[in-house]
């Protein structure tokens, strides 16, 4: 890969991780159980054994417990209520907000661009556009600090 990035297992791996909270996300809006059954079902998915299990575990336990806080933090960032939102979008916009506001270890750009291609592959039409400016809100908002370094 010449001028490229290295190709980083970890990173690739957590991408994996998010693909399929996202997954399992949207199937527990329309059918909720506990996260630990959600955890077991996709413990079977083929990808599992590509991707970052304890960050897939951490994710959907986090935002399952979480959930009320996340949708609160999410109405000051956004036009809609949680429920009017497509639920491909809502457990986007959950993962991202998860990791900018309790994973301080992935960057707020790294963040933002996996939720965006996130919602490029899964969501509606536009979605990747909503999902960009709300976790930008959400960024400035949970991240100020982090991002004045970059940008000074």
């Amino acid at each position: 890969m010449s001028g490229g990035r290295r190709f980083d297992p970890q990173h690739a791996a957590r991408s994996v991780a998010r693909k399929l909270a996202v997954q399992a996300l949207y199937r527990w809006q329309l059918n909720a159980a506990p996260w630990q059954d959600l955890a077991q079902e996709f413990d079977q998915e083929p990808d599992m054994a590509k991707a970052d299990r304890g960050y897939f575990l951490g994710l959907i336990e986090d935002i399952a417990r979480e959930r009320d806080i996340l949708d609160e933090l999410l109405a000051g960032w956004q036009d809609r209520s949680a429920a009017a939102l497509d639920p491909v979008e809502h457990a986007i916009l959950w993962i991202g907000v998860a990791e900018l506001r309790s994973r301080p270890e992935t960057p707020w750009r790294v963040a933002i661009n996996e939720a965006v291609a996130l919602a490029k592959r899964f969501g509606g039409t536009d979605g990747h556009k909503f999902v960009n400016a709300v976790l930008d809100k959400a960024a400035h908002a949970l991240r100020g600090a982090e991002i004045a370094g970059a940008d000074g």
